[in-house]
């Protein structure tokens, strides 16, 4: 399994590969990811304390990538797509229950 595109990372790759790059990778946010952590009041910190503790859930392929959906104790799901072992995008944000 690869970040190629081809198939999507098992979850104790992926779950390394996400933490690595919150720890020193590249992050981006895509418009609606910022529309909607604006709308559900998600903060920067709070996404990166979810993709580095949150639970990682099994990939999905979606709009032409893998998504990887990762939920935080504190209710916030972040999506991310990753584009290389050092750079992911956060696809969207929100808050369960808003």
């Amino acid at each position: 399994m690869s970040l190629d595109g081809s198939e999507p990372l098992d979850a104790a790759r992926a779950r390394r590969v996400v933490r690595q790059i919150v720890d020193r990778g590249r992050i981006a946010f895509s418009r609606h990811a910022r529309q909607e952590m604006a709308r559900d009041e998600i903060t920067f910190a709070a996404v990166l304390g979810v993709l580095r503790a949150g639970i990682l859930e099994p990939a999905e392929f979606r709009e032409g990538s893998w998504r990887y959906r990762v939920r935080g104790r504190d209710g916030a799901v972040v999506v991310v797509a990753l584009r290389s072992e050092e750079e992911l995008v956060i696809v969207t944000a929100w808050r369960a229950g808003s």
